[in-house]
Parts: C-alpha cells; structure tokens; sequence
C-alpha cells in the first residue's frame, strides 16, 4: 500500500468510524478510529520519507508525486 492508499484509507476509516458511532455502535467506531490513526500514520510516514526517497531513487515520471496530489485533491 502506497501513502496515498493509507492516507486514503484513513479518510474512508473516519467517515465509517462516525457512522458507526452515530449507529450506536462505540466499540465498532472505537477500533475503526484505530485502524485510521494507524493508516494515518503510514501516510505521514511515506510522505515524509517521500523527498529523501525520490532525491536517493529517483522519479522520473513523477508518478508518486500525482498519486499524492490525487490523493488530497477534493
């Protein structure tokens, strides 16, 4: 899964949390929160690691910094 994907994970994590909640499900929502914090993380993590990655690797396409982008665009 790429930090796009877990970033987008999160967001899709924290919209079934709160439809959870308001269902009267907490312990339901309790462990999704869970998960998206945790995909929230990886997300964080990729895309601060992300320039030293592409400076070292190289992207000549750029295709992780679109995927990012994609990402975050509404």
């Amino acid at each position: 899964m790429t930090g796009p994907d877990h970033f987008r994970e999160a967001e899709r994590l924290i919209e079934a949390a709160a439809r959870s909640f308001k269902a009267g499900w907490p312990d339901n929502a309790a462990a999704q929160a869970a998960l998206a914090h945790a995909h929230a993380t990886l997300a964080l993590a990729a895309a601060t690691a992300y320039p030293a990655i592409r400076d070292f690797r190289g992207d000549e396409n750029n295709s992780t910094t679109r995927a990012w982008s994609a990402a975050v665009a509404p």
